[in-house]
């Protein structure tokens, strides 16, 4: 089989195509034949090694990950026979290949028809939307701010979040046509974060403050974000893409304003059957129409950096996917 790894850190062209052995899977795995995959942002950071922020940096060889949607062609040993056969999604660390490994517990079934670019959002995407609003207790007719808002979590964020009942979305973004974007899936408002005076364009949406900030930039964005949230206003922090981690001011906590971070690994280890029924509503959304992802792109496998390098412009909508 085909799969993507790096041998040493830098730019896009480390990425390299390589013949291997099809893995087997081991006690508590299923092997899955990949049909799409879904790409991550996060790589392009740990693709970078040291140039990158200590966070993102991993161990050579490197391994890229993503969202595998495809069909289970074998379990590991003692594993259930009868998942043999049918088609899953699932985050997988070694994920740009024609078959991959994954951990049978945390499959996400594909519903009939789903197209495969909302299934590869039901394990990781679509749960972390969901869970990162529900960790910011957003309430019905709450205002809620999106960061990076066109991007993969982001764009189903604004959708979830009207699902819940929010009563304002303000979404920002970096381009007049991220802002079409985000409009046109529900977003109230569209801020553009290039603009020095982001936060007061937010102020002016949002008199009284914002109730609730996703944020998954980090640095001085979650800085300014603190400063736009209402008197018991909860800021929820599931990523770093500026790669700077902050020290959160407890002053500015004093004004009734509280910070929580979330990682869909954390969470599903502390609440593994609530995590299961989570991944079932979104499955049931995305059935019924209520959710749908955008695919901004598809490449197949063997231009795996040219993926890298559209996520670095930073002009994509939605999702990128990878075919075999």
């Amino acid at each position: 089989m085909r799969r993507v790894r790096y041998y040493e850190y830098g730019d896009p062209d480390v990425l390299t195509v390589e013949e291997a052995d099809i893995p087997a899977p081991g006690p508590g795995e299923v092997l899955i034949r990949t049909e799409a995959i879904g790409a991550n942002y996060v790589d392009t950071q740990m693709r970078r090694g040291p140039a990158a922020a200590s966070i993102f940096r991993r161990p050579l060889p490197g391994k890229v990950t993503g969202d595998v949607v495809g069909t289970v062609e074998a379990v590991g040993p003692g594993g259930d026979a009868g998942q043999v056969g049918q088609r899953v999604a699932a985050l997988t660390e070694d994920a740009f290949a024609d078959y991959a490994v994954a951990d049978a517990q945390w499959l996400a079934p594909v519903p009939d028809g789903l197209d495969p670019g909302m299934a590869s959002m039901l394990p990781m995407g679509a749960p972390v939307a969901l869970r990162a609003l529900r960790t910011g207790r957003l309430a019905k007719g709450e205002t809620v701010l999106i960061h990076s808002a066109a991007g993969g979590i982001g764009h189903l964020a604004i959708q979830l979040a009207k699902l819940l009942g929010a009563g304002t979305v303000i979404a920002t973004v970096g381009s007049p046509a991220k802002a079409d974007f985000v409009r046109s899936l529900g977003a109230d408002i569209a801020v553009d974060y290039s603009a020095a005076d982001w936060p007061d364009r937010v102020r002016a949406a949002a008199p009284q403050g914002v109730d609730v900030v996703l944020d998954s930039v980090g640095g001085e964005v979650l800085r300014q974000s603190l400063d736009v949230l209402a008197p018991f206003g909860r800021a929820v922090v599931y990523g770093v893409a500026a790669g700077e981690l902050l020290d959160v001011p407890v002053t500015g906590l004093f004004a009734l304003k509280t910070v929580a971070g979330f990682s869909l690994l954390a969470w599903r280890a502390a609440a593994p059957e609530k995590a299961r029924e989570e991944m079932a509503e979104l499955a049931g959304y995305a059935s019924a129409g209520q959710l749908r992802t955008a695919v901004h792109a598809r490449f197949p496998l063997t231009e795996a950096p040219a993926v890298h390098r559209l996520f670095e412009a930073r002009t994509h909508l939605g999702r990128i996917l990878v075919l075999p």
